[in-house]
């Protein structure tokens, strides 16, 4: 997950205010397959060390990924899947999912623990001209009242991660909330959980920009009593 200088520190974190930071260094562009949505993206001029303090977890926001380039694609082919409803962007990342709710008649939340990555949603979202306003979510606690539907990209891209997010998503889906999970097929996606939905040709994070060289797949998560043996 590094471009360049990515893992080194130059000590001016302290310094630097995320959204300029992010004007200034990182690049306006559409995003693959999906023209009409344009974000800012790293590249290898980037030097987003300069953004990091000691502490931060890896910019996941600078980049597309796969499972949220594949719900992206879904509501921009399926926009029944989203219009009208309260939609909510889980480990939104850099908002493109949201985004991609909001533009196919959705009204979308963004919820995103990084606080680079939280400024990055609202330069995203102003750069489209759409409105996906911040939430703040416990994956350890109960289902977020007030959605629809939960569209939960790439979030089982570790064990530990997925231990807490299956979990919240079942109770999700307990009290009533649709959940659409993108993702590539990782190794901790918990396949026996869910549904296929759709498939895309998508790329992901450390491809070439332009690259569709892999499939990123739409599931549903199933309700308990609904789970396959």
């Amino acid at each position: 997950m590094c471009d360049g200088d990515l893992c080194q520190r130059d000590g001016l974190a302290d310094t630097l205010k995320p959204a300029d930071f992010i004007r200034a260094n990182l690049r306006l562009e559409p995003v693959p397959s999906l023209p009409e949505i344009r974000l800012y993206t790293a590249h290898p001029g980037s030097r987003l060390s300069r953004l990091a303090a000691p502490d931060d977890a890896a910019p996941y926001w600078a980049w597309q990924w796969a499972g949220g380039l594949a719900l992206a694609q879904h509501f921009a082919a399926h926009p029944d899947v989203v219009a009208g409803k309260r939609v909510l962007d889980l480990g939104a990342g850099s908002g493109l999912v949201g985004i991609a709710a909001v533009q196919a008649g959705g009204i979308a939340n963004a919820a995103e623990i990084d606080p680079n990555g939280q400024a990055a949603i609202a330069l995203n979202a102003a750069a489209n001209r759409v409105s996906v306003p911040l939430v703040e979510i416990d994956i350890a606690g109960d289902a977020p009242e007030g959605f629809d539907l939960i569209a939960a990209g790439d979030v089982f891209y570790n064990p530990e991660v997925g231990k807490l997010m299956l979990p919240f998503l079942e109770r999700c889906v307990a009290a009533g909330i649709a959940v659409l999970v993108g993702d590539p097929e990782r190794r901790d996606l918990p396949v026996e959980r869910l549904e296929r939905v759709a498939s895309y040709a998508v790329g992901d994070v450390g491809d070439a920009r332009d690259s569709a060289g892999r499939v990123g797949s739409v599931y549903r998560l199933r309700p308990p009593s609904t789970t396959s043996r």
